[in-house]
């Protein structure tokens, strides 16, 4: 039976996992979640960080990892193991960034990684290791397809004026320009919407918060996405566990004579010291800041400004659609902190969303009260399933298997 390998590169994690397929490919209809079978699934976390843990199936071990390339081998093995006798049909990498180049899904060429190369100062905190992994598959599998699936790509069709960024409008030739990112998980997000509640709901006024270490909220209308808290990069938008979210320019300009910090520090510190991390000088875990915030000023600091950053955002978004009918709580941070949930939305009465304490505290899916005008709901994301079926249906589509 053919398997399927995701990689799913964040900054300073890696998960992967392996699918097999539960039908023969041709004649099968829309890929659905029940058609794959996943045999394996871990994650490394802390890359380059104090401290790597390896998360396989139940287990958890400490490992030294510098960079992405690092994690290769102690995957290979693990990868190997599970597969048995089936073979690697293809492997499917999230890349967070595509540019304006890519506004599709594709295999993964030799000129793809040349273009993503001299893609890289869009993000250098993903593409450089997205792009390390996707070589280092490359000389492990030689004869195994490999496809992009782009976070770039569900934000592809955002109206010009919220897009269009406010500077010289000659760099807007140049790709300068707002993207948005976390585009797997809002795509998994209104599938499993529709899924749940219907194809009308999800083509509704939508708002998704996808809240982790990186975090962003998403205006999705008929499907679409209308706007977004992120930007050029991931960096912008709201306060994140060790990102800055948005800030005054003026700053980098401010810090480069004042401390005379250099362009590459400004954007390390935005990216790897601010956010809650900078804010409470303990720790970018918010279950580590909420154990400590009523004993710690600082640590309540940082909670509060997550969420008031949140609230305020969420607001803005609902502006942009003359409203909202669906809030999605996903990620770390939205799908298992009921209290953070409940401090983003209290206060949004006004927008006509209303939380139920009790099914909030239980984590159900839906959290918002019988009476609420806005249904909030918790919806777990899954992006490596999301590859999976995308890369089924571009491997079939380059059989000429009619889907």
């Amino acid at each position: 039976m053919p398997a399927i390998l995701t990689i799913n590169g964040g900054s300073s994690s890696l998960r992967f996992a392996v699918f097999t397929h539960n039908r023969a490919a041709r004649g099968t209809k829309a890929f659905e979640q029940g058609d794959f079978t996943r045999i394996l699934s871990g994650k490394i976390e802390r890359i380059g960080l104090p401290d790597p843990i390896f998360y396989i199936g139940s287990e958890r071990h400490s490992v030294n990892v510098s960079n992405h390339g690092d994690c290769v081998p102690l995957l290979l093995q693990r990868i190997q193991q599970s597969l048995g006798n089936n073979t690697l049909a293809a492997i499917g990498h999230r890349v967070v960034h595509g540019g304006s180049t890519y506004r599709e899904h594709q295999r993964v060429t030799s000129s793809m990684l040349l273009e993503l190369e001299r893609l890289s100062p869009f993000d250098p905190e993903h593409l450089p290791a997205e792009i390390e992994l996707m070589r280092s598959f490359v000389k492990h599998y030689p004869a195994v397809p490999q496809f992009a699936c782009f976070d770039t790509v569900f934000h592809r069709d955002l109206p010009r004026v919220a897009y269009l960024l406010p500077i010289p409008r000659k760099y807007e030739q140049n790709g300068v320009r707002r993207y948005g990112f976390h585009g797997l998980s809002c795509s998994c997000m209104i599938q499993e919407l529709a899924r749940l509640a219907g194809s009308e709901v999800a083509a509704g006024r939508v708002i998704i918060a996808h809240l982790g270490n990186g975090a962003s909220m998403t205006a999705v209308h008929q499907g679409r996405s209308v706007d977004t808290t992120m930007s050029f990069t991931p960096t912008a938008g709201l306060v994140m566990s060790r990102r800055s979210g948005d800030l005054d320019p003026s700053l980098a300009a401010y810090f480069a004579h004042s401390e005379n910090m250099s362009a590459d520090q400004f954007n390390h510190m935005v990216n790897a010291e601010s956010g809650m991390l900078g804010i409470s000088e303990i720790s970018s875990d918010m279950r580590d800041l909420l154990r400590v915030e009523q004993t710690d000023s600082r640590a309540a600091d940082a909670v509060a400004s997550f969420c008031y950053n949140a609230k305020k955002h969420l607001a803005a978004l609902a502006a942009t659609m003359g409203g909202v009918d669906t809030v999605i709580f996903s990620a770390g941070i939205g799908e298992n902190v009921p209290e953070i949930r409940a401090r983003i939305c209290a206060g949004l009465e006004f927008l006509g969303i209303k939380i139920d304490p009790v099914a909030n505290a239980q984590n159900a899916p839906i959290v918002s009260s019988d009476n609420s005008e806005i249904t909030a709901r918790v919806i777990k994301t899954d992006e490596e399933l999301f590859i999976v079926q995308t890369v089924s249906a571009l491997l079939a589509n380059e059989r000429g298997i009619k889907p």
